[in-house]
């Protein structure tokens, strides 16, 4: 039999309990609120490059996407959409309303020769993108397969003029600005070369390396493990002036080839409506990490020129460069 007192306990206890899982409830619901003034994780940016990944400007892009993420306070993720001249990562941020999320590391032929020679293009670059920040001017190298006769620069032109259409060169498209340097080259020279274009500087370079391609102007970054490692050999440059990079190789102007100063850049670019906060918090990060030390000399090791500003100093050259393209480019034309 059991005792009042054991009965009165029982009794208590249940009716305890409700209040007891109320406090328990409330108690779990408080401690996953969010509190009051507490900021979330902003989400990952991700920046868009036009070409395959282990290119000249995938390997730009990556190596400053870290420094940008310590400076944007999130992840910046680098994401390769190549195809069309780079104009598909263009468009896609072309298309990105006020995404601030979503940026493209631009190479400089989609802005300013594509818009040139592109039958149809889904976008304006001049029009219907914001331009953000400048990130480094390069120029070209031009290499050649490293088991070719061919002493110098000089030697292979007397070839390409002795057989016309015989030398090959490669490039990272149609209308891309080593495509065009070597028509330029061939026009200077007085020779008929054979163009073949590919889907960015990598795949090209494998054939040169290979021997399906005679030769390409290759950016001098990412040229230089080829080149150091003897697996092509350099035998001119594009700039004015030699690169310090490669000092011992000489200049196409003290080759001969008179007025030969071929470059480009690279830059970032954002939508079209990209909020005027959004695209200053840009800017100014990515000045930041091009002021850093370490940055600054890996990208100076790799033969860049870093090219710093803002969304007015990237628009001014891209105007002022998508004009004299406008020239050279006259009569070419794809689709």
């Amino acid at each position: 039999m059991k005792s009042p007192r054991s009965n009165s306990r029982r009794h208590a206890l249940s009716r305890a309990l409700p209040s007891l899982a109320i406090g328990l409830c409330a108690a779990i619901a408080s401690s996953t609120a969010p509190i009051a003034g507490a900021q979330t994780a902003a989400p990952a940016t991700r920046l868009i490059v036009g070409y395959p990944a282990g290119g000249p400007v995938d390997g730009a892009a990556r190596l400053i996407a870290p420094a940008l993420a310590r400076e944007l306070g999130s992840a910046v993720v680098v994401e390769n959409r190549p195809g069309a001249n780079a104009t598909l990562a263009g468009d896609l941020v072309a298309k990105a309303g006020a995404d601030a999320s979503l940026l493209w590391f631009a190479a400089s032929p989609t802005v300013t020769i594509s818009p040139n020679v592109m039958r149809k293009m889904s976008f304006d670059p001049m029009r219907d993108l914001r331009p953000l920040a400048p990130v480094v001017s390069y120029y070209n190298v031009l290499v050649i397969n490293r088991d070719l006769p061919f002493k110098g620069f000089n030697d292979l032109i007397a070839h390409a003029r002795a057989n016309p259409g015989k030398v090959t060169f490669g490039s990272a498209g149609i209308g891309g600005s080593n495509h065009l340097a070597a028509e330029l080259l061939a026009i200077k020279t007085n020779t008929k070369m054979t163009h073949v274009p590919y889907k960015g500087n990598a795949p090209a370079m494998t054939d040169v390396i290979g021997g399906q391609l005679t030769m390409m102007f290759d950016i001098i970054s990412t040229a230089l493990p080829q080149i150091t490692s003897g697996r092509v050999r350099a035998i001119a440059v594009s700039s004015p002036t030699r690169n310090r990079s490669l000092p011992d190789v000489p200049t196409l102007i003290e080759s001969g080839v008179a007025d030969f100063d071929v470059g480009g850049w690279m830059a970032i670019y954002g939508p079209p409506a990209l909020p005027d906060a959004a695209a200053q918090r840009v800017t100014e990060a990515t000045k930041r990490v091009l002021a850093q030390a370490e940055i600054r000399s890996r990208l100076e090791e790799l033969g860049f020129t870093l090219w710093t500003g803002d969304g007015a100093t990237l628009s001014k050259r891209a105007v002022a460069e998508r004009a004299m393209w406008a020239t050279v480019t006259k009569g070419i034309e794809i689709d």
